[in-house]
């Protein structure tokens, strides 16, 4: 049999983070969560509520998507298989609030 035959195959793997990496994004979302609980007992946060919590929501969204999902280091057609149909979803979602005057 020829070398070909037997040969290894290259492969274009990324090096996904290990275990330290991993509990520390836990401990930003935890401390991301505990952010959220915090400001909603906060009056005059009142004000501000809704966009401060969905904007963490929004980071923390992004956060497990890069590294618990691992699009942060899968080929980049991935993310946007991924992210293509988000936007697509949001704005049919805006279409459907305006056109039934929520806003």
């Amino acid at each position: 049999m020829t070398d070909h035959e037997h040969g290894e195959h290259a492969t274009s793997e990324h090096a996904h983070p290990g275990a330290k990496a991993y509990v520390g994004i836990a401990v930003i979302l935890t401390v991301i969560t505990a952010f959220e609980v915090a400001i909603f007992y906060i009056p005059q946060m009142h004000p501000v509520l809704v966009p401060s919590l969905l904007t963490l929501s929004a980071l923390k969204f992004t956060l497990v998507v890069m590294f618990y999902m691992h699009l942060k280091f899968d080929h980049r057609l991935f993310s946007w298989l991924f992210v293509m149909p988000m936007i697509l979803a949001a704005a049919v979602i805006l279409a459907l609030m305006k056109l039934f005057g929520v806003f």
